[in-house]
């Protein structure tokens, strides 16, 4: 079996800067791949794509309720722009429908930003885990803003420790190493479009953040999706079974399908290559690839 623990899809999707799939396009895609279940997060921040309604993912995931499962989200700006805004009674709603999580939460603000931090207290009261991506600027990009080392991470994670937070994106991964140079943590867009320019790390590395973050705090996961946890992994094959051994109960395949186009294959052949190479268990290949999911969002 293979659960995707981070997925999108729109009813209706735009051509316009990227083209997501539908679910019956989705199915399809994972028909031919062999996942069996995906979480399905919906975009409700304006910095990255046209938002979309925690009722649209309900409806999708209601007609597929043997493929999909549904998170909720909620803007940390909303309903009265303040860290007062009662964002619990949001999340509370949506876990009463159906919803198992929160995210994926991409605001272009600092993670400490105290609107943000309401939304992580109000995640962590209702009971729902949550997953966000990061970003090194706080200009013409979307995520939460972190500093090299990833500081406002661990604050939050020391705030909120009965909060399961799912670390993801490059941000994040990126600091599986020890930078050279801050830059190296992020992509930015460019002035033609949507493509990307960027320059990560390279080659054999230190230990970064990343792993010590994941020793101190249990609440803190990982999301395995969007190629740059693998990019970071390749550097150094050995040190990624290693990693993945340490950190097994709380490491989930995922894809970050986000456009038509996207090849998911390399991502699932890395994790078998990684079995079949002796690099990781059977016991481990399965955690990963299913049955932390199982566990976390209690499904059968």
């Amino acid at each position: 079996m293979i659960i995707d623990i981070h997925a999108h899809v729109y009813k209706h999707p735009l051509p316009y800067v990227t083209r997501f799939l539908d679910p019956e396009e989705l199915i399809a895609r994972y028909d031919e791949e062999g996942v069996d279940k995906a979480v399905l997060l919906p975009v409700v921040n304006n910095e990255i794509y046209f938002p979309q309604s925690v009722d649209e993912i309900l409806d999708i995931a209601k007609a597929y309720p043997d493929r999909f499962i549904p998170y909720c989200n909620v803007d940390p700006r909303a309903m009265t722009n303040s860290a007062n805004a009662p964002l619990y009674k949001v999340l509370d709603y949506y876990k009463n429908k159906g919803c198992k999580g929160v995210g994926e939460v991409m605001p272009n603000m600092p993670l400490m930003h105290p609107m943000v931090q309401n939304l992580f207290s109000a995640a962590e009261q209702v009971g729902l885990p949550l997953v966000f991506d990061g970003s090194d600027q706080l200009t013409g990009d979307f995520g939460l803003y972190d500093d090299p080392g990833l500081p406002q991470l661990e604050h939050t994670l020391q705030r909120f420790p009965k909060l399961k937070i799912f670390g993801h994106g490059p941000v994040f991964w990126h600091e599986l190493a020890k930078l050279k140079t801050p830059a190296e943590r992020a992509y930015i867009f460019n002035f033609q479009g949507d493509d990307q320019v960027g320059r990560p790390g390279e080659g054999k590395f230190e230990e970064g953040v990343v792993p010590t973050l994941l020793r101190r705090y249990e609440n803190l996961h990982c999301d395995l999706s969007d190629g740059t946890p693998i990019y970071s992994f390749k550097r150094d094959l050995d040190y990624a079974g290693k990693f993945l051994t340490e950190f097994q109960d709380r490491c989930y395949f995922g894809t970050d399908y986000c456009n038509i186009s996207t090849d998911i294959n390399p991502y699932i052949n890395f994790f078998k290559d990684m079995l079949s190479s002796g690099r990781i268990t059977q016991e481990v290949y399965d955690k990963i690839m299913y049955k932390n999911a199982v566990k976390l969002l209690d499904i059968e």
